[in-house]
């Protein structure tokens, strides 16, 4: 990967960091695209259990787009669009991961930033991170799958008030509104990012992945087929099911191969 963005792995946990500090980790159309083909990569990846998703330094997570490239990059419908396909791709790839994601907050997160995290399953913020989608002040539009990721979240009522009213609110609201998972002191984001992802590395990859697959089929109101709802049940097929229960039996820590 290029220097915009970071990759790196310590043993089970890999951690992609958006690396432009001195823009406060600002997304160029670049980043955006290295974002999704790195999560697209780490998603195929057999020895990873939890991908951490974060900005450089402490000032923020990203404010979102880089506008200062707007004139080159997104000053018309045809530019737009080819933009908003990258954005798109890249917000997949992190919604689509097939292991667990955590967004690590400090400070700044909004626009686009926000939307990067709302991908994550998890998000835990310092208690001075900022949050808001302030786009209609420069009369920029969240498309469709922006929106639909966000009322998933919180809901139609609360993703309109943030975007409507385009206020940047502090991590106590953003708790309340359910953006975040939790709120910890600003020096204890990393500790307790690494705490979490460690726990979930721990368990067994295979519940990970089909809980994550369980939570997202559930969005669809189709009915479940009968072969989705005994998807399950086959698990006590996995050599990891019987490596769970036996080691909970001989009171060991289990050793999951992910199979």
């Amino acid at each position: 990967m290029t220097d915009l963005l970071l990759i790196d792995k310590a043993d089970d946990i890999a951690t992609v960091t958006l690396n432009r500090p001195q823009k406060m980790n600002a997304l160029s159309k670049a980043l955006w695209a290295a974002v999704g083909d790195a999560m697209q990569a780490l998603s195929d990846d057999e020895d990873v259990r939890c991908v951490v998703l974060r900005g450089a330094g402490d000032r923020a997570f990203s404010p979102g787009a880089d506008i200062t490239e707007f004139e080159s990059e997104r000053a018309n419908f045809e530019q737009a669009r080819v933009y908003g396909g990258i954005m798109h791709r890249t917000m997949g790839a992190i919604r689509d991961c097939r292991h667990p994601t955590i967004a690590m907050i400090k400070g700044v997160c909004v626009g686009g930033g926000l939307e990067l995290a709302c991908m994550c399953d998890l998000r835990i913020c310092g208690e001075s991170s900022r949050f808001g989608v302030p786009i209609n002040r420069i009369g920029v539009i969240m498309a469709y799958p922006e929106i639909e990721a966000l009322i998933d979240l919180v809901g139609r009522a609360t993703a309109l008030e943030i975007l409507l009213e385009g206020r940047v609110f502090g991590a106590a609201e953003a708790k309340e509104k359910g953006l975040v998972t939790r709120v910890v002191p600003d020096a204890q984001v990393e500790e307790d990012v690494y705490a979490s992802a460690r726990r979930i590395a721990d368990g067994a990859p295979h519940s990970n992945r089909l809980h994550k697959k369980f939570a997202r089929r559930l969005l669809d109101p189709t009915p479940l087929s009968a072969e989705e709802f005994s998807e399950g049940f086959a698990s006590a097929n996995f050599e990891d099911y019987q490596e769970g229960y036996r080691a909970f039996v001989e009171k060991r820590k289990p050793d999951f191969k992910g199979r």
